[in-house]
């Protein structure tokens, strides 16, 4: 294992400014600075970023399927999909009964590790090709698929446990009464309410758009959205560096709850995505992918989302403490996968037999520096400000 490539690896994702900005809101709080964010502008952010998710979901959905049809990536994609059921409902089961956490937060945490982080993704994928081998071309529709099941299924787990938990109350209060056809009418208006709650609408119904639009309008007609929308541009990480500094405010308000439930915290981000990796390596193997394919799918389904599920729990279950969450989710289990995760689901994806497709020749990458070139292959396209680089 590289120890210089891992320490690049932790310099350019942590000390960037989206997770910095993290940092400096739970910074400002311990030191009681005058950071505020207003209320109604951190909703607007929420929402611009839950719709950008979804509709680039739906977009990159639309140019998978537009580009190989539904053969080489139904197996993959129902494999996906099993894990995003999954990793949300083991999540919560160990966090709630071994953890004895709350419903609400169990369920805020277990929502963060049913989805994925889109960063991971990018390392890893960066990983496996630098050991020349080959991914996947529908790996990107895998993190789309993977993205949306885990939070839901984790809400509709806290809204109707703590539906349930509120009918408990107060039916001890009311000596001991209880009515079946009162109680089943809760349950259902709590699935009712979260699976057409604003985050999960967003969220679905911009995919939906997003893959149908990607198929009717010309490409040049839908730039203008994907401009917008789309999660590299100036716009989309302007807003989650905003939404971040938000979330550590909050977070440094409420930083002493950590040290309740610290050391399984730690435990529970480094572990569970070990689990949750080796899971989504074999599955990937049972589905018919490539040593690659399956060492990043092992990567995506073990890392935990900061982008999606944040936004998505802070609207659906307030109750949720977001100092756990996202101390587990940005804290722990990111750095983790980062500098030591990534190559483990390497090795476990080549334990359980995924079988290797080399990498194909590419030109030379674009990280090469210009000096370890031959002089004579850039004479003739020698520019006076390239000579002083």
């Amino acid at each position: 294992m590289d120890i210089e490539l891992i320490g690049r690896s932790l310099r350019d994702n942590l000390l960037t400014p989206i997770p910095m900005c993290f940092a400096l809101g739970i910074f400002s709080k311990l030191i009681h600075g005058g950071i505020k964010i207003p209320k109604e502008f951190y909703y607007a952010i929420s929402i611009y970023l839950l719709m950008s998710i979804g509709i680039i979901g739906g977009h990159e959905l639309a140019h998978e399927y537009q580009a190989h049809g539904v053969t080489t990536i139904w197996k993959p994609a129902l494999m996906t999909l099993l894990l995003g059921c999954l990793t949300p409902l083991s999540a919560y089961a160990v966090l709630r009964y071994i953890g004895k956490l709350s419903i609400a937060d169990a369920a805020g945490i277990a929502a963060h590790y049913g989805s994925t982080s889109a960063v991971t993704f990018i390392v890893a994928n960066d990983y496996v090709g630098n050991q020349n081998v080959a991914v996947d071309a529908y790996l990107p529709t895998l993190v789309t698929i993977l993205e949306c099941p885990g939070i839901a299924i984790a809400l509709i787990i806290g809204a109707v446990g703590m539906s349930m938990q509120k009918r408990a109350e107060s039916t001890a209060r009311s000596n001991g009464l209880d009515d079946d056809d009162e109680h089943k009418g809760k349950l259902w208006e709590a699935l009712h309410e979260v699976l057409t709650g604003q985050s999960l609408m967003l969220m679905v119904g911009l995919l939906v758009i997003g893959f149908i639009s990607t198929l009717v309008m010309p490409a040049d007609k839908f730039q203008v959205f994907e401009q917008f929308f789309y999660n590299k541009n100036m716009i989309f990480r302007g807003a989650l560096c905003i939404f971040l500094l938000e979330m550590g405010l909050v977070t440094g308000e409420r930083l002493g709850d950590l040290l309740k439930v610290g050391p399984f915290l730690v435990a529970f981000g480094i572990i569970m995505p070990l689990i949750h990796g080796f899971v989504g390596c074999y599955l990937g193997k049972m589905a018919g992918m490539s040593l690659g394919g399956c060492a990043v799918l092992g990567a995506i389904v073990s890392s935990a989302s900061y982008i999606a599920a944040p936004p998505a729990v802070r609207l659906t279950l307030p109750e949720a403490n977001p100092t756990l969450s996202m101390t587990a989710a940005l804290g722990i289990t990111f750095p983790f996968n980062i500098a030591i995760g990534i190559p483990i689901y390497f090795w476990m994806a080549q334990m359980v037999g995924a079988p290797m497709v080399a990498k194909e020749a590419k030109p030379p990458s674009l990280m090469v520096p210009a000096v370890s070139k031959p002089a004579a292959d850039k004479a003739g396209e020698a520019k006076p400000v390239e000579a002083k680089h």
